[in-house]
């Protein structure tokens, strides 16, 4: 359970990484929400993986997931371009975020 939890909380960090960017400095009623809410439920969700899993693991893993997926959205919206490099260092890093759940 723990897994998944800290799967979604790391998904979320990439919703409230993305909003932060499109609040404008929370300028924007409703990105700035968006950003509130998705923080405090990755926030929750990674000290609840935290309660079982190693803080180090659990903390790269939450960090892999949101960085990879940002960057991934950024590519897709057009605000960050996209070579054959960017992508297989993603490929790496979602590699390595792999390779820490199985060595767990």
């Amino acid at each position: 359970m723990a897994w998944l939890v800290l799967t979604v909380s790391g998904v979320l960090e990439a919703v409230w990484a993305t909003a932060l960017s499109r609040s404008e400095g929370f300028s924007k009623v409703a990105p700035s929400v968006v950003f509130l809410v998705a923080l405090v439920a990755s926030m929750v969700g990674l000290g609840y993986a935290m309660r079982t899993l190693p803080v180090g693991t659990a903390y790269a893993v939450w960090v892999g997931i949101g960085a990879a997926l940002t960057v991934v959205v950024a590519m897709v919206s057009g605000e960050e371009p996209v070579s054959v490099l960017r992508i297989l260092l993603l490929l790496g890093l979602i590699g390595c975020v792999i390779g820490l759940k199985l060595a767990h």
